[in-house]
């Protein structure tokens, strides 16, 4: 009786290592796990991709779908493209996706630094600085993109801010704007 009793256990354990091993594996391949950005920090993002005024925004690292949901229900007309090679998190942005039923994003479980960015977009990241020199490097070889670059917490090495905000949050986090000339 006491065996039957705890035959759920069984299901959940397997399932819960699976989510572990999933991000532990992805954090390791990737240099770094899937951190959503704060509320603030998004909120901030949010304003300004909105304030670009450009029709395409494009997450690099979208993680959780944070952002990207976010802006695609406050802007159900541009298009939001995401791109996350972390499965679980991939798929839970996939789930969100459907129940919401939001139409205007596109989201791929690809790596970013090997696909050709849109000529003009607003790109928003949350990395870490070794991804952050790769996308600088990336930038400057793709010169023919124009638009904004977000990022949250991470300045872009050897690039000219255009704005930062800095959030009021315990860390004062910054958040930096770059405009991506041709």
């Amino acid at each position: 009786m006491l065996v039957t009793d705890n035959l759920w256990l069984v299901p959940c354990l397997l399932i819960f290592l699976f989510i572990a091993c999933s991000i532990i594996y992805s954090s390791l391949r990737l240099g770094i796990s899937p951190m959503p950005s704060s509320k603030k920090a998004y909120l901030a993002m949010l304003a300004l991709a909105d304030e670009a005024n450009i029709n395409t925004i494009i997450d690099l690292g979208s993680g959780w779908g944070n952002f990207i949901i976010a802006m695609a229900q406050k802007a159900p007309a541009k298009e939001i493209i995401g791109y996350e090679l972390s499965i679980l998190p991939w798929l839970y942005t996939k789930a969100l996706i459907k129940f919401y039923r939001i139409n205007n994003i596109t989201l791929y479980r690809q790596d970013f630094y090997q696909v050709k960015l849109p000529k003009s977009a607003v790109l928003v990241c949350y990395l870490y600085p070794q991804a952050m020199q790769k996308l600088a490097e990336k930038l400057t070889l793709e010169n023919d993109t124009s638009g904004f670059l977000i990022s949250n917490n991470f300045a872009l090495p050897s690039w000219q801010v255009c704005k930062m905000i800095r959030l009021d949050d315990f860390y004062n986090s910054p958040i930096y704007l770059y405009r991506l000339a041709k």
